[in-house]
């Protein structure tokens, strides 16, 4: 008799917990302090996107609630499984707690950009009691916060940029140059000077070239600007030698659209036979759009002035305070190496890198550069002497 094949054991659902060591059998001390854990980091995760949400409104606001729906989904999981080992909520982790108390306080943008790392670092993958669909949601919800704070970065004025960039140039520069001038072993007063000095003659460096850069932009737009003598000229030119054909070709047409468009503007024939061809009408030019993005250059040159200044004075302040000589340095250096921290911590999260990595690395270029001229100082401070 031919053996009758086994039916195939159809697989289990994505939503089904997979059988483990933890759920096959009853879950151990360590499973149940694992799920306790992962609860409460839901529980808060959900309360970030609804804090956030609640600051929102229109699509962002959709977005983040459904994020919210999403966690408190997992949520149930975990609770789910715990059943009665449920017991007393347990404290999220210390991430979760900072991020939840700046999402009730706080703007958003920070917020996505560090969430976004904290979903990106979410352990399901690997845990064999997650689902494969919450691990899935742990994917996406990276890429969904990613858009989210990526739409917060772009709305982040141009200024605001400039400001933790040029604080930044003012702190590096001015405490190299400090460091330089203080080890050549000259007075106190001459070391603030000099830093005084530095700090006027690098902000009104910055605000020349803000101003050049910007008033020289805002020429190249109004050069490049097309004028409207087309509206004038066009009724008289000569059709079987049309001129405004080449207006058009110069302006990046193809030479279709280019003969189409000339001969409607010369009223030949309207046609809207062909969208793609018959264009919108010209507008007069109203110094919008590339003018207002560019801002005002003396705007641009004031904020680079105090942004720059800023950040220099920070390197100067135990001298404007009185502390001379070795006591001086050292306060200088701190004061400066927490700035560093602070604006390096805030590219890294405007670039959705991390904050610490960042911080450290900026604190590592202006120590990097104070110690090169420190030790020029003291080279040249031994020579004279």
């Amino acid at each position: 008799m031919t053996p009758v094949a086994p039916m195939p054991v159809p697989p289990p659902a994505d939503d089904d917990p997979p059988a483990s060591a933890g759920t096959a059998a009853e879950p151990t001390a360590a499973d149940i302090r694992r799920w306790r854990k992962y609860l409460a980091d839901e529980r808060a995760e959900a309360a970030i996107y609804d804090a956030l949400a609640s600051r929102k409104d229109g699509e962002e606001r959709q977005i983040l609630l459904g994020l919210a729906a999403a966690e408190k989904r997992h949520e149930e999981h975990w609770a789910g499984l715990l059943g009665d080992e449920v017991g007393k909520p347990v404290r999220p982790s210390a991430r979760r707690i900072m991020l939840r108390f700046m999402a009730r306080n706080f703007g958003s943008v920070f917020v996505l950009a560090l969430a976004q790392r904290a979903e990106g670092a979410s352990p399901y993958e690997d845990d064999a009691d997650a689902t494969a669909t919450m691990a899935a949601d742990e994917l996406v919800h990276e890429e969904v916060v990613r858009g989210l704070a990526t739409r917060g970065r772009n709305r982040l004025s141009g200024n605001f940029r400039a400001a933790v960039f040029g604080a930044n140039d003012g702190l590096v520069s001015n405490l190299a140059l400090v460091m330089g001038i203080g080890a050549t072993g000259v007075s106190s007063a001459l070391v603030l000077f000099s830093g005084i000095a530095g700090l006027l003659a690098g902000a009104l460096s910055m605000a020349a070239g803000e101003y050049v850069s910007v008033r020289s932009q805002r020429e190249l737009l109004t050069a490049s600007q097309p004028t409207q003598v087309t509206l004038v000229a066009a009724p008289d030119l000569d059709l079987q030698a049309n001129e405004l054909v080449l207006v058009y070709r110069a302006r990046g047409m193809s030479r279709e659209a280019a003969e189409h468009r000339a001969a409607e503007r010369m009223g030949k024939f309207t046609c809207d036979c062909d969208p793609s061809l018959s264009l919108q009408p010209e507008l007069p030019d109203t110094g919008d759009d590339e003018h207002e993005a560019l801002g005002s250059a003396y705007g641009a040159a004031g904020s680079s002035f105090c942004f720059f200044a800023s950040g220099a004075l920070i390197p100067i302040l135990p001298y404007l305070f009185g502390l001379t000589g070795l006591p001086a340095v050292i306060v200088a250096l701190v004061l400066v190496g927490l700035a560093l921290l602070m604006t390096g911590g805030v590219v890294g999260l405007l670039s959705g890198a991390s904050p610490l990595k960042r911080g450290l690395r900026q604190l590592a270029i202006g120590m990097g550069a104070a110690g090169v001229t420190y030790l020029l100082g003291l080279l040249f401070g031994s020579s004279v002497s």
